[in-house]
């Protein structure tokens, strides 16, 4: 890496601009970053001092339900609720999309009533498009009867067009066409207030609701933007009101002459979008013979097309081609569109989804007063077949080749250099499968217990976090609109043999519109048990409460209301629900480890029946404890890791993503991530000796090294990094896990470009990410905002990639734009536990080849790696920080191009851990010159020297004499000599079989029975390790189900687990010391059914082996080298090991017969 004294290439600290977050909402002129969904709350504030402005007394009032990409919304109006009440402006979320429409529509009916106490309300609805659908009865009666003179309403639908985080892709416009609704279609977040200023006046003065669309790619993004002065639009003076006007009134009852009033609230906005034009030619081209139409984010996907082909305006004029780029998509403002039309040979209409502008100029070409003849194409050509198209999301690559295209036809120019270079990726590597980085359920999530099903039985999906159970292996199923869940089933179970099905529905959707479809149930007299899961928090969209008043008792009052007859109450805490007498008296009250016996009850009852599982959701716990709000429990769940078999139960009885692999030199096993558990404690119902509970005390988490002289002598003298001159447009992608803070890494930089007085774009993809999924990052910086077109990195495009997760780094999207030779990246080696690991107790991160995948990527001189998530940890005391030290390792090696200055400044104006977060990215700038010198601090860190197969053998038989005897490690020993031999005299050097035996046999022989178990907790590194994790007055509790005490069965019929206090300790130390009497007659445990299939196990074992190696040669040896690894699948204890051998016994049996034959 390059680096070079001297000042670094950037603006000095005094030239910095002066910013405050709240800047984004007060600061008048000037440049403000802020998020598309912050723009939104922005928007009335500007309309309120607009109407100050003009001597109008109004108010605000906004409402609607959430969802991505407006998911977000709510938080943010709440976060500015002092702003909103110093501008007169109401937010009252609604319980559902509909009812919050019908509240925007009362606000327009308060000019006409004479006790008014403001001269108008303006209005503001938003909802996801489904929610658009959902609302259309009241959007629709709210447009047709009309919008008040002082008021305006703005009907702001998130369109998610790529399908991003939604349950299907939709497009807004076709239905705000089908209600006549104006609708606005901003590219950018700077046009979201010019667009919706405008859209306020437009509805005022028209007497309609104007749909305003905010897209994904936009409302999710966030730039540095220009605030202008205020706005004045103009009355037009072409348009004559109507007897008894445009507005709201009353009375105004059903009839004919609501169609008639359409027809001139129509004519009203042309007259208003000729009077104050929102449509723009981009160039004003003279005898331009090329026109492109285009919306929204189309044109900046346009604009970056262009550029790709190497067609600045210059060129574009040259050519004779000019740009129109449409505000009002609907209705189509005619004069200006026609007037660009004319003249043309061809115009190229360019929208994302489907046609709307395009069929509009078609239709006013075809007026019997227009004598325009040009070729207009857009969705399909001059011959009707398919161009453009209207599915998925348009970007530059492909508009570029349709663009390139159509101008070599009509222009004849050549692109045949520039096509070969766009869209083509930048290396051959591509992702190497194995291991996905899926969102999942958060640590500690009610929905990882509540999801199961008993066997044999099957669950629908609903809308939600409890979503994610479709790719769990939780046999769930089914998607269906928000509020219809279980409704599907009243037809689909009358021609099924199974007329039974669990319904999961949140408590949200259950106050949304949920309750409706156990309605509908019970009428239909359907077979269904709808699982109501009571989290406390709408956790999907951030964990906003539910908006209104709903509790459990309200919950189970109303369905036994309805006619529910049966409802069973699960909660890890029953004993709150103590006051039975707010309870419908058919209620029963359970602990959440009974579910599954009461599904078993419930599932044969017929008719409709009803089970609140009441568990608040971890995300909302561990945000609570944070703020002191929620109980938080001196309780945490430690793994003995000698005693661990890796056999995975804990992840299948936990599904918890904070049950992490764990590599020693005896395998892999578990252990506890303490910094993500949120104390479930499910996994401590794996069927496994080794979890404890640490009870007390506190974790031995400090402020991580402290930070002395050495530090600052390091720091000072660090050379100035090599800055890349921003003199075009600079991407860097950002890859990591979702909830570790990935995000605020894009965030820091582009308000760092910001406060330089640059051009910064960052668009974040989540949707369902920020639970444990992908996250990625685009991070577009210039020197101009206006240089920078659209907010996404093309195709072999990125500069530089900061790689957080390298799972992330080497997936598909992040490979793909990435370019060899050009493209420089930084890596966490750090291996973040995935889903998978849950899923699959083996899955192999493949973290080597992933590290060379991502060099091939860009070229190994241009890529640098750290392990910072272990570097956090021992220098910061947490793995939270890890993130921003990649930052510092980036910035220190050239990657990231703003100055040192403004990356502090951006830190002290994100207010989270200001401190630690400068440590952190500090520590990564000393990374990337001196790792040597964080090395020596964090501790050293000196990975397991690799053993040779003897080294191996050797310690195994050590550790067999303390198991048990000299005498028995030596049987050990005997047999691999034999097996070894064998394998010599083949001349197989690689010694595969004797490997694989080594192991296996030392596995089977080295069985946790009831003395080893209590071996491995008095005479090993146990207790050291919990005194170096945990610290002050703790005590350690065990979990077990000893084969002669544990009497009772779970609901699977296995022996329930016991508890058992510090004193087990001492009489595991007693147990050990009779390890002597293992096998014998007087051992007690040796009798029972477990240790005699372990010494089955073993013995069976043995004899196979001896029986392979007898007859080895080569053409069985491959056989024998699996059959030697077969006892690699039985691990576990109990009933966990029975059902692992008894799948093993059948493979086992086969091999045996094919190496007989």
């Amino acid at each position: 890496m390059s680096h070079e004294k001297g000042q670094v290439q950037s603006v000095e600290q005094d030239a910095l601009d002066n910013y405050s977050l709240n800047d984004r909402y007060t600061r008048k002129t000037g440049r403000v970053f802020l998020t598309g969904t912050q723009a939104l709350v922005r928007l009335p504030l500007m309309q309120r001092q607009l109407d100050i402005k003009n001597n109008l007394n109004t108010a605000g009032f906004i409402s609607g339900y959430r969802g991505s990409p407006l998911g977000g919304y709510d938080q943010a109006l709440w976060q500015a609720k002092d702003l909103l009440k110093d501008h007169d402006i109401d937010f009252v979320p609604a319980i559902n999309e509909e009812l919050g429409a019908t509240m925007v529509l009362g606000t327009q009916q308060v000019e006409t009533d004479d006790d008014k106490n403001v001269d108008g309300v303006f209005g503001i609805w938003y909802g996801k498009g489904p929610g658009v659908d959902r609302a259309s009865d009241a959007l629709k009666h709210g447009n047709t009867y009309g919008s008040s003179p002082n008021g305006g309403v703005l009907v702001v639908a998130g369109d998610d067009h790529g399908c991003v985080s939604s349950s299907m892709p939709h497009q807004s416009d076709v239905a705000f066409m089908s209600w006549f609704m104006p609708t606005i279609n901003p590219a950018s977040i700077s046009e979201y207030f010019e667009f919706g200023l405008w859209g306020f006046a437009m509805s005022r003065f028209s007497g309609m609701w104007t749909g305003f669309k905010a897209i994904s790619e936009t409302v999710e993004s966030a730039a540095s933007v220009q605030i202008d002065e205020l706005p004045e639009f103009k009355i037009p003076t072409d348009f004559d009101v109507p007897e008894g006007g445009l507005h709201y009134r009353w009375p105004d009852l059903p009839g004919p002459q609501l169609e008639t009033r359409i027809e001139h609230k129509l004519a009203a906005v042309a007259a208003f979008a000729r009077a104050n034009p929102i449509d723009k030619r981009i160039y004003d081209t003279k005898d331009a013979r090329f026109g492109i139409v285009t919306t929204g984010k189309a044109h900046l996907d346009l604009m970056a097309a262009l550029e790709l082909l190497g067609l600045d305006e210059e060129k574009c004029r040259a050519l004779g081609l000019d740009i129109y780029k449409v505000g009002l998509v609907w209705p189509l403002e005619r004069n200006g569109a026609m007037d660009f039309v004319r003249g043309k040979q061809e115009v190229l209409v360019v929208e994302e989804k489907r046609g709307i502008i395009e069929s509009q100029i078609k239709e006013y070409m075809s007026a019997p007063d227009e004598t325009i003849n040009v070729t207009v194409v857009g969705k399909k050509d001059e011959n009707g077949e398919p161009l453009i198209p209207y599915v998925g999301e348009l970007g530059p690559n492909m508009l570029a080749r349709y663009v390139a295209d159509r101008i070599t036809q009509l222009l004849g120019d050549d692109f045949r250099e520039k096509l070969a270079e766009i869209g083509v990726r930048g290396s051959s590597v591509c992702d190497p499968g194995g291991v996905r980085r899926l969102p999942y359920f958060c640590s500690g999530c009610p929905h990882n217990s509540s999801t199961k099903v008993p066997e044999g039985s099957r669950a629908q999906a609903g809308i939600g976090c409890h979503f994610m159970a479709s790719w769990m292996n939780r046999k769930t199923e089914s998607l269906i609109q928000m509020g219809g869940e279980g409704v599907n089933w009243i037809s689909k179970s009358r021609y099924l043999e199974n007329t039974h099905i669990f319904q999961n529905l949140g408590e949200g959707t259950y106050f949304h519109s949920g309750s409706l479809a156990i309605r509908q149930s019970l009428a239909a007299g359907t077979n269904i048990t709808y699982k109501i899961l009571f989290n406390d928090a709408v956790a999907m969209t951030g964990g906003q409460p539910v908006d209104g008043v709903i509790t459990v008792p309200a919950i189970a009052n109303q369905v036994f209301a309805e006619g529910v007859k049966r409802i069973a109450i699960l909660s890890d805490e029953p004993e709150k629900f103590s006051d039975k007498s707010i309870f419908p008296s058919v209620a029963t009250f359970h602990h959440r480890e009974e579910l599954e016996t009461i599904q078993l009850e419930l599932r044969d009852i017929p008719g409709v029946t009803v089970l609140i599982y009441d568990q608040t959701c971890a995300a909302e716990k561990r945000r609570r404890r944070k703020r002191g709000q929620f109980p938080d429990p001196q309780r945490r769940a430690f793994i003995n890791h000698n005693v661990c078999e890796g056999c995975g139960d804990c992840s299948q009885k936990s599904n918890c993503l904070s049950v992490i692999p764990r590599e020693t030199e005896q395998g892999r096993k578990r252990r506890i991530d303490q910094s993500s558990c949120n104390k479930d404690f499910s996994c401590v119902t794996g069927f496994c000796p080794s979890f404890v509970t640490i009870e007390g005390g506190q974790l031995r988490k400090g402020g991580g090294v402290s930070i002395g002289e050495a530090f600052h002598q390091k720091l000072t003298a660090l050379p100035q990094p090599k800055l890349t001159e921003l003199n075009s447009t600079y991407n860097l992608l950002v890859g990591g896990v979702g909830g570790t803070g990935v995000v605020t890494v894009g965030a820091l930089i582009t308000m760092a470009a910001h406060l330089e007085s640059k051009g910064a774009t960052v668009l974040d993809f989540m949707g369902f990410a920020q639970k444990g999924g992908t996250v990625l990052s685009y991070v577009r910086l210039a020197p101009q905002p206006e240089n920078i077109h659209q907010v996404r990195i093309e195709t072999g495009q990125a500069d530089a990639m900061i790689a957080c997760d390298m799972v992330v780094a080497t997936s598909d999207k992040a490979l793909s734009v990435l370019r060899k030779d050009h493209s420089r990246a930084v890596l966490n080696l750090a291996e973040i536990a995935t889903a998978d690991n849950v899923l699959y107790r083996d899955a192999d991160m493949q973290s080597t080849r992933r590290v060379r995948i991502l060099g091939e990527a860009v070229g190994d001189d241009r890529l640098s790696q750290i392990d910072a998530n272990r570097l956090a940890e021992a220098l910061l005391g947490d793995t939270v920080f890890s993130n921003v030290m990649m930052l510092g390792f980036a910035w220190q090696s050239g990657l990231v191009p703003v100055s040192l200055e403004a990356l502090l400044k951006a830190i002290e104006l994100n207010g989270v851990a200001i401190e630690k977060n400068k440590a952190a990215f500090n520590w990564g700038r000393i990374a990337a010159v001196e790792p040597e010198f964080l090395e020596q601090t964090a501790g050293g860190h000196k990975p397991a020297p690799e053993l040779t197969l003897d080294e191996k053998i050797e310690r195994n038989i050590a550790f067999l004499t303390k198991y048990q005897d000299a005498k028995y490690a030596g049987r050990y020993r005997a047999l691999l000599n034999t097996v070894s031999s064998a394998e010599n005299a083949l001349g197989k050097s690689d010694q595969a079989l004797t490997d694989a035996v080594a192991k296996q046999l030392f596995r089977l022989m080295a069985y946790k029975d009831e003395y080893e178990v209590a071996r491995l907790y008095t005479d090993s590194d146990f207790l050291k390790e919990v005194s170096e994790t945990f610290d002050g007055d703790y005590r350690i509790n065990f979990h077990m189900a000893p084969p002669l005490l544990a009497r009772k069965r779970d609901a699977q019929g296995r022996p329930q687990k016991m508890s058992f206090g510090p004193w087990m300790l001492k009489a595991l130390g007693t147990v050990a010391k009779f390890r002597s009497l293992r096998g014998t007659k007087l051992d007690p445990f040796g009798y029972h059914p477990d240790r005699k299939l372990e010494r089955q196990l073993r013995d069976d074992y043995e004899a196979q082996i001896t029986s392979v190696v007898s007859r080895l040669n080569e053409g069985n040896y491959d056989l024998a080298v699996e059959l030697a690894q077969l006892p690699d699948e039985i691990r576990g204890f109990g009933p966990v090991k029975e059902q692992a051998a008894e799948n093993a016994r059948a493979r086992s049996e086969q091999l045996l017969a094919e190496l007989s034959a």
